[in-house]
């Protein structure tokens, strides 16, 4: 039964992680060669995981984020940790010009994996992550070199929420 939730509960943070991808519109004025183009590079950051049970535990990531030559497209590489389970993140996402958001994300160590979708409006990220046996409601907001991202879920894992900062800026 402890496998099961921390598995469910890496996989949600998983999924949590895949968001952190996603751009603000603020971004794309910035970012003169599209939309993703300012989220080129490494990223790190802490925050905390707040479990059904009112249980909190801190979480710190590592993200690298390659961007494709047109700014739209991304893939990541994020290696999270909280003082009881360790997940390594891969994903892939696009933005289109409409601010749609589409992707995907696999969690390497436990072999999950899921989906994350919604709209963009100017600093905002409003979206859904699932994957099997979960689902999420995901806020980023993004200001300059620093992006605050929550998740909400009624399953074993209730809140993420996390700080990342830009490195070397």
């Amino acid at each position: 039964m402890v496998s099961n939730e921390r598995t469910a509960r890496a996989a949600l943070c998983a999924a949590f992680a895949a968001a952190l991808a996603s751009p603000s519109l603020a971004q794309k004025a910035v970012a003169a060669a599209g939309p993703l183009a300012g989220l080129a590079g490494a990223w790190s950051g802490a925050g905390a995981v707040t479990l059904a049970n009112g249980e909190r535990e801190r979480i710190r990531c590592r993200a690298s984020y390659d961007v494709g030559a047109d700014g739209e497209r991304l893939r990541q590489k994020l290696d999270c940790a909280s003082d009881s389970y360790r997940f390594s993140l891969r994903g892939e996402m696009r933005v289109d010009a409409a601010g749609s958001i589409a992707g995907f994300w696999t969690e390497t160590t436990r072999n999950a994996g899921g989906s994350v979708s919604g709209r963009a409006t100017p600093g905002t990220i409003q979206g859904m992550i699932e994957g099997t046996g979960f689902s999420g409601a995901l806020s980023v907001t993004t200001q300059g070199d620093r992006q605050a991202v929550t998740l909400r879920s009624q399953g074993e894992v209730r809140i993420v929420s996390i700080s990342l900062r830009r490195a070397g800026r």
